[in-house]
């Protein structure tokens, strides 16, 4: 519990200077099915200091450190919070079909910039181009908010992307705002792995949730892919034994 207390401790260094915080996070990335999806949550110094942080933040953790009733308690929590005014939280989804035409890190970009600008649209930003996923370092450089708010995304930093941020590795176990963003993105994709269960239910999504466990692999030998399916991770899992693209859709 001590080492999780640290997480507010983290983001009220990190606020410092700036009215507010964004944490952002994934889900998905690794998975053989479904979307990727991020989250985003904006908090403020007030908020740090309030009772909620002070009191209850201490059972925020990494998402994939809590149990899935941990985080739907805590997702309910946020909603309320935001009903407040306390915080501010959005998620973003880039679907199979993005992930196939952009692969899965220009994909995990596209869900993460719509995740911000669920938070603050693309007009509370100046800049001399629209925001592109694919920003050249001279347009990051000419991006200046108009809002005073420092984004934390967990994991390296984003090469080309078009809202300058600061990577923190491991950031979900580090900072509140990042961990809180982490329950957003799983618990939403979670949510949409458990609908594409009742339209796939041979393949078992409301178990693993698209990745790649050994009940899934067999699954896909069995009853070949679906729609959901990444075809690119499917050639990577079964590379010398089977051709995903010889395998017909469901």
């Amino acid at each position: 519990m001590a080492k999780r207390r640290q997480l507010r401790g983290f983001d009220l260094k990190q606020v410092e200077g700036v009215a507010s915080l964004i944490g952002v996070d994934e889900a998905g990335r690794g998975a053989l099915a479904g979307p990727v999806v991020a989250g985003a949550v904006l908090v403020t110094q007030e908020f740090l200091e309030g009772r909620w942080a002070v009191g209850r933040s201490g059972r925020v953790n990494d998402s994939k450190q809590l149990t899935a009733a941990e985080r739907e308690e805590l997702w309910a929590e946020f909603e309320g919070l935001a009903v407040q005014g306390q915080i501010h939280a959005h998620f973003g989804v880039a679907d199979v079909g993005e992930i196939e035409a952009l692969n899965i890190l220009g994909a995990t970009k596209l869900a993460m910039r719509r995740a911000l600008e669920g938070i603050y649209p693309p007009d509370a930003f100046e800049r001399k181009t629209e925001p592109d996923l694919f920003a050249s370092a001279a347009e990051v450089a000419a991006f200046v908010p108009t809002v005073s708010a420092r984004i934390l995304i967990d994991g390296l930093s984003l090469r080309n992307f078009p809202y300058p941020h600061t990577a923190i590795v491991s950031g979900d176990a580090r900072s509140l705002c990042i961990a809180m963003a982490s329950i957003v993105a799983k618990v939403t994709r979670d949510r949409l792995m458990n609908e594409l269960d009742a339209q796939y239910p041979l393949y078992g999504f409301a178990q693993h949730k698209g990745y790649g466990t050994e009940e899934h692999r067999e699954a896909v030998l069995k009853h070949g892919r679906c729609r959901e399916h990444r075809d690119l991770f499917l050639r990577k899992l079964f590379a010398g034994h089977v051709d995903p693209a010889q395998m017909e859709f469901l």
